[in-house]
């Protein structure tokens, strides 16, 4: 494990906690930038997102029985990018992490 990654891995870690940690992760990570926290930072950013857009979304059109595989999902998701950042691995998230890497370019 370099030492940027070492640097970063608490950040990263808080980022998947919840939407709130992700946001408290954005400021940590906003002096010294680290780019290991960055990636986990959209990473989990993503997957908050998505889950609470699919939420609304179903909510709306009154679809409750897909819920449950939706909060599957998003455990998977979790799981997935928790276990790489508490690893200290940089791999995207299937299907959505790459994308999740281009739209949040905001995120510094």
């Amino acid at each position: 494990m370099n030492e940027t990654t070492k640097q970063g891995r608490t950040t990263a870690i808080v980022a998947y906690l919840t939407i709130v940690g992700c946001l408290i992760a954005i400021t940590m990570n906003l002096e010294p930038k680290n780019s290991y926290a960055r990636f986990h930072i959209r990473q989990a950013f993503g997957i908050h997102l998505f889950f609470h857009a699919l939420a609304i979304v179903l909510t709306f059109l009154q679809i409750s029985f897909v819920s449950l595989l939706l909060y599957l999902l998003y455990l998977l998701l979790w799981g997935f990018g928790c276990i790489n950042a508490i690893n200290g691995k940089t791999v995207p998230v299937p299907v959505l992490g790459n994308y999740f890497q281009k739209w949040f370019t905001f995120i510094q």
